[in-house]
């Protein structure tokens, strides 16, 4: 295997690890631009077809893209490579700050300078989205699929129900079931989240704790959130004030938000306990992408499953329209914000080919300088 191939592979995710702020959908976006529009490993529909597996296994839909990329790219080797690019810088963000916070009991105050970075992204998700619509919606039947994804996410339903609701009626609808079969898929999956439920017999405890979690974990840091409540606060392991300081960690240091096991690995056990906490947090995704990307070609040869991929696909591409309306509404009042998402999604759709890095340092730029400013 070509050592350029994992250079590459290695600067790339190292890059988006550094800047890749404002969560999942920003992080694909990202992605996106970087591997599709510059460096053309994949097709777009392949590439949409990976958004779409993620989003069928737990854990984190970015970090799992990356892995995906990866694969693709140099096999075995190129998914560790990049998985481990794109979360270590992250995590040594994360720990820098849990050492900071273990030494004087709060968090740094970084908010101005993170001010510009959530309304800068929109612009990003907003051209991510522009271009996987195009490639996803491929029939009426799919835009019915997207709508109703979007209203039932509104409304507070699960992602995975709406994923494997929605597709399973679709394949149903459209009569084309065959003796393709959709279990064998998910087989590895639900072994290793039973493989899980004897953490609670083994000695590595906060290795395990976290690899359990990692293991059966689908949706935001708001369900993370809730997990580690169940595993940690409620057995009287962390106070509930650390638990919302670790997720806020892991929400504005840029990478995967799931570094906040960084953050809670050092208050409970130095360096070492941040190591174990981040391997067992990331470990499943490494093992469930590895298993499920050489699935995704062979899916698309299969009439059912190719079927299904398309609505697996548009409910993806919906789910980030939902996450990037919940974003623009949560600074819609806030003249600053909405003056910095306007000036980006200005220059994201009229300069094309500009760095989505320029825009985030833009942003990041112009959030300093406003946030001082009082009217």
């Amino acid at each position: 295997m070509a050592k350029s191939s994992l250079r590459e592979i290695a600067e790339v995710f190292i890059k988006i690890g550094l800047i890749g702020f404002g969560g999942p959908a920003a992080h694909i976006a990202l992605i996106e631009e970087e591997v599709i529009e510059k460096r053309k490993w994949m097709s777009k529909e392949h590439f949409l077809d990976l958004i779409g597996a993620t989003n069928l296994i737990p854990g984190p839909n970015s970090t799992e893209m990356v892995m995906h990329c990866g694969f693709h790219k140099a096999g075995w080797k190129g998914l560790f490579i990049a998985g481990l690019c794109f979360i270590t810088p992250a995590m040594m963000i994360t720990a820098v700050l849990a050492h900071l916070y273990l030494q004087y009991g709060h968090l740094p105050a970084v908010e101005p300078f993170i001010y510009g970075i959530k309304p800068a992204v929109i612009s990003l998700i907003i051209g991510l989205l522009i271009k996987l619509t195009q490639k996803a919606l491929k029939s009426w039947q799919l835009g019915v699929a997207g709508i109703t994804a979007m209203l039932l996410s509104w409304y507070g339903i699960h992602e995975i129900y709406i994923f494997f609701g929605i597709s399973f009626l679709g394949v149903l609808i459209n009569n084309l079931m065959s003796k393709d079969k959709v279990a064998s898929v998910f087989i590895p999956i639900t072994f290793l989240q039973l493989a899980t439920q004897v953490s609670d017999w083994l000695d590595w405890k906060l290795f395990l704790t976290f690899l359990k979690v990692g293991a059966i974990l689908y949706g935001s840091g708001y369900v993370l959130f809730a997990f580690l409540d169940a595993e940690l606060v409620d057995k009287g392991i962390l106070t509930t004030q650390q638990l919302t300081d670790a997720i806020a960690a892991g929400q504005f240091t840029p990478g995967p938000v799931l570094t906040s096991a960084t953050f809670i690995g050092w208050q409970l056990g130095g360096p070492s306990g941040a190591i174990l906490a981040t391997l067992g947090i990331f470990l499943p995704s490494f093992i469930f992408v590895g298993i499920i990307n050489p699935m995704v070609h062979k899916l698309r040869k299969s009439k059912v499953m190719s079927t299904f991929l398309n609505y697996v696909n548009i409910i993806a591409v919906a789910l980030i329209f939902m996450v990037s309306l919940k974003m623009t509404l949560s600074f819609i009042y806030d003249w600053r914000a909405i003056i910095i998402g306007l000036i980006s999604v200005i220059v994201t759709l009229k300069y094309k080919r500009i760095n989505g890095a320029f825009i985030i340092v833009g942003g990041a730029f112009l959030g300093y300088l406003l946030a001082f400013i009082q009217i």
